[in-house]
């Protein structure tokens, strides 16, 4: 054997008992399951038939060799009793305090895609991670391996876009080759517009079902929603489909559609029609809130809005029964082959038999989609190799040294470092997770990952996020070896990054003010939105000023006469206000969709020698100079956990350039000037008056 690199030589002592622990090595960690009547335990699917496959020189082989017993024959199937016997009990590592068992892992193998979708990606697309930050595929199978050991029997990958992963056929290989420690299915989430070249070599793997992302059948709407074009080549992907299918390949076909109001709802029955001679399930999905997509609950089409349509068209639509873990309501036309489904996420949850765990494509753990508490596995898992990724070679040598400090016998298991600390860590996650994601009204605030980032950083990468009872006081468990020589404020077991705080920060500081930071910046100076869904509801006024000042004074007699051909200036302009007001989330990108109680703008006419007009509150002449002016002032008010100085402001400018346009024919040198916000107040901050705080 050859000799092993100095970093693998270090973490030697470490993977000495990091062979994936079994049920005997587990009794602690291990909760019984209920001494009812055992259910019937399902077949493990069976590899892919190998006769379609036969022109390209037969499927590849996955599983190890039987092993031969003493006579020299292979041991015979074990019968379904003694499956029953020798049954172990689910992990309580991946069973949450709501008893669910959590036996499905959503891996995100990319964060890349070669589509734009509306609701997925937002238009100026995201920041990439680089590529050390990722999971490689020694890391991906280990973390795989390990979760499978504790009961997770189907693992589905996404993306991004997974087959734009170069290595996606030789790393499902790997994953495929746990059906023999208990895997059963293993999926793929994709848009379609590369699988068919590596359809085959995926179902030879041990493909078993394939999600496919597709919102339109018209090419030219597909163009306008995923702002690419290629709906040829997903076409092609989805008969290549059928084809093999026909073959007795025996893939789970399943096709996803994202129904947004005034966009693609009118192709609802047409993907009904998809299902009468062809076997698959069409799935329409409630458009759902991701950073940067966007989203309203004017967009959202609801589940009882579609079933009205399809039923319109199909009046004897048929509900099906379905398993207690699925996402969806199915439901099939009587004499259709396929079927349809209903993903209800935000008006009929189904949390409440959630059992999906998802990795991120950077090694973090999300215990729910719309959660943004993420933990990292993937810095636990590199410290065995000093903090680097795990490639190829590295898995080598940490497997030799695991074996060879190890009863184990080579190619028995797969050794995974800090295998222990890894499931401590990932119990923790699972226990902490919620009863059920948020609703409508809350959940579009919530921070979270754009949707391509979630095979689904909320907060800056290198801050805790939540999934410690207290950072400041770490359970018995959490080393100084996790702590990784950092306060407990930057524990490196929540990083996805090497970044670190500046050294000149001080946590002993006396002063109990943070040092002044922008507050919709992380510390790499990404632009993000602040979460708002902990801060209580209160009374918010904000009221802010500016000025139109004309170069003339025609025009300020004008306006103040109403003389002006293109209409009522101040009317106009006090509508256009408010109305900016109301739309101030869709024009200031950050900015939170606030419940506006009350908009009121008031413009006021400063003519050259006659001081105040319509209005009141005017500073008088002090500012119009010779050619006079309009004063604005902007009033907004709400009920919410937010102020409302930008829809203030917002609305001021708005009415300031509409005095600008409908004056500009008489008055080419106007200016505005003094924008500002004048009054703020509701809470934590209280009572500002002109930038100043008043007691």
């Amino acid at each position: 054997m050859r000799a092993a690199p100095a970093p693998v030589r270090s973490g030697a002592r470490r993977l000495r008992t990091a062979l994936l622990p079994r049920a005997s090595s587990l009794s602690s960690h291990v909760r019984p399951i209920a001494t009812t009547a055992a259910a019937p335990i399902p077949e493990p699917a069976p590899p892919p038939a190998a006769e379609p496959f036969a022109a390209r020189g037969g499927p590849i082989i996955i599983h190890p060799p039987p092993s031969v017993d003493d006579a020299g024959s292979a041991p015979r199937a074990q019968s379904r009793r003694d499956r029953i016997r020798d049954a172990r009990p689910f992990s309580d590592f991946l069973t949450d305090t709501f008893h669910r068992q959590h036996d499905y892992l959503r891996i995100s193998v990319t964060e890349r895609c070669n589509l734009r979708c509306l609701y997925c990606m937002p238009e100026e697309g995201v920041p990439l991670s680089p590529s050390r930050e990722l999971l490689t595929t020694p890391e991906i199978v280990m973390l795989s391996s390990l979760f499978v050991s504790q009961g997770v029997t189907k693992i589905r990958l996404t993306g991004g876009e997974p087959t734009v992963r170069p290595d996606i056929v030789p790393l499902m290989r790997q994953i495929g080759a746990l059906r023999s420690d208990g895997l059963r299915e293993l999926c793929l989430t994709t848009n379609g517009l590369a699988l068919h070249r590596k359809l085959e070599s995926m179902v030879e793997a041990g493909l078993t079902g394939i999600n496919l992302s597709l919102d339109t059948l018209d090419p030219w709407q597909f163009q306008l929603m995923t702002r690419r074009a290629g709906f040829a080549a997903v076409q092609k992907t989805m008969d290549r489909i059928f084809e093999l299918n026909r073959a007795g390949a025996g893939i789970k076909f399943k096709i996803n559609c994202v129904v947004m109001r005034g966009l693609n709802d009118r192709e609802i029955l047409p993907f009904v029609e998809l299902t009468r001679d062809r076997d698959v399930e069409v799935r329409f999905i409630e458009y759902m809130p991701f950073d940067g997509n966007k989203w309203s609950e004017g967009k959202m089409f609801s589940y009882q809005e579609m079933l009205d349509v399809i039923r319109g068209r199909y009046p004897d639509l048929l509900r099906l029964r379905e398993h207690r873990n699925d996402t969806s309501k199915t439901f099939q036309v009587p004499g259709f082959v396929g079927k349809l489904g209903f993903i209800t996420s935000m008006t009929h949850n189904f949390c409440g038999t959630c059992n999906r765990l998802r990795i991120t494509s950077d090694g973090n753990l999300k215990v729910c989609l719309f959660g943004n508490a993420e933990v990292s596995l993937r810095d636990i898992l590199r410290r065995a190799n000093n903090g680097e990724p795990i490639d190829e070679a590295a898995m080598v040598s940490l497997q030799e040294a695991a074996i060879k400090g190890s009863d184990a016998a080579p190619g028995t298991s797969l050794a995974v470092p800090d295998a222990e600390e890894l499931l401590k860590v990932i119990g923790m996650a699972v226990k902490r997770k919620k009863e059920k994601h948020a609703g409508i009204g809350e959940l579009e605030h919530m921070k979270n990952r754009p949707m391509i980032l979630i095979g689904g950083p909320a907060q800056p990468r290198w801050q805790p996020v939540g999934l410690l009872p207290s950072v400041s006081h770490p359970p018995p468990w959490l080393t100084s070896a996790t702590l990784n020589h950092h306060t407990p404020h930057h524990i490196r077991l929540f990083s996805t990054t090497t970044r670190r705080p500046s050294s000149s920060s001080s946590s002993s500081s006396s002063s109990d003010d943070p040092a002044p930071r922008l507050t919709h910046t992380t510390p790499s100076g990404t632009a993000y939105m602040v979460p708002i869904h902990d801060k209580q509801p209160t009374r918010r006024i904000a009221a802010a000023k500016c000025s139109v000042r004309f170069s003339s004074p025609v025009a300020a007699r004008l306006v103040r006469a109403n003389q002006l051909k293109k209409g009522d200036v101040l009317g106009v302009a006090r509508i256009a206000g408010i109305m900016a007001a109301k739309r101030t989330p869709d024009l200031v990108p950050l900015c939170h969709n606030v419940a506006i109680s009350h908009a009121e703008v008031d413009l006021v006419v400063v003519v050259p020698g006659e001081g105040e007009g319509e209005g009141e509150g005017s500073d008088g002449g002090e500012r119009g100079g010779e050619s006079g002016r309009v004063d604005i002032t902007a009033t907004v008010s709400c009920d919410g956990k937010t102020g409302v100085e930008m829809e203030a402001l917002t609305a001021a400018s708005a009415a300031a350039l509409t005095v600008y346009d409908m004056c500009k024919a008489v008055d080419k040198g106007m200016v505005i000037e003094g924008l500002r916000v004048v009054l703020k107040e509701g809470g934590r901050s209280g009572r500002w008056v002109e930038g100043e705080k008043v007691s």
